[in-house]
């Protein structure tokens, strides 16, 4: 006979709250520090989330040390300075140019792929593929870092030109968004804004 297999079973209230209804950006950070295991954990729970053709395009820069974040700071908008001075670590989301490269290793069911990407023809293709899965990729950071205990401190507001010089000198890392990340000062949290209600986001046909 063959085997039934369980039905999923939704996540528990408190779980939900943790990742969704009860999460908040964090804005001020404690001085608690994030070690280097929990990034490695972070990263091992990420890998795992969809993306096309199994490509997994982003590229994950976490900034730690002094020097590395001063030379990040100088790249950001005013208003995001002192918070990402505060965090104990700040994420710098991109995305490979050659992700297709790795195709051979990561979808090794379909050899067609790297040369379907190959190609400055295909330039403006590949980057809309890395952009749109280094996005994805940076959304699972954020929900599996809070389901590690972090809180997040998601970002726009910076010079990319300025980090990829800085950083990427070669050009072959992209950058997408940045993310603090470390243990959230919950007096500092701003009140919630208000969410779009369903009728008003979402379309059932």
């Amino acid at each position: 006979m063959a085997k039934v297999m369980n039905a999923p079973v939704a996540l528990a209230d408190h779980v939900l709250e943790r990742l969704f209804t009860g999460a908040r950006t964090a804005n001020r950070f404690t001085g608690r520090p994030v070690p280097d295991h929990l990034l490695r954990e972070l990263y091992d729970l990420v890998k795992f989330g969809p993306t096309a053709s199994n490509l997994c395009p982003a590229r994950f820069t976490f900034v730690r040390g002094r020097e590395a974040k001063e030379r990040l700071l100088r790249a950001l908008d005013p208003g995001n300075v002192e918070r990402t001075r505060e965090a104990p670590v700040t994420v710098i989301v991109g995305w490979a140019e050659d992700f297709h490269l790795r195709a051979p290793d990561l979808f090794p069911g379909r050899p067609d792929i790297v040369a379907r990407h190959a190609g400055d023809e295909r330039k403006d293709v590949r980057r809309e593929v890395a952009f749109r899965n280094s996005s994805l990729q940076g959304a699972y950071m954020i929900i599996a870092a809070r389901a590690l205990g972090l809180d997040c401190g998601p970002m726009s507001g910076f010079d990319p030109e300025l980090i990829e010089r800085e950083f990427f000198p070669d050009r072959k890392t992209r950058v997408n968004f940045l993310c603090n990340l470390g243990f959230a000062d919950r007096a500092a949290q701003f009140p919630r804004l208000p969410r779009l209600p369903f009728d008003e986001a979402c379309a059932l046909l």
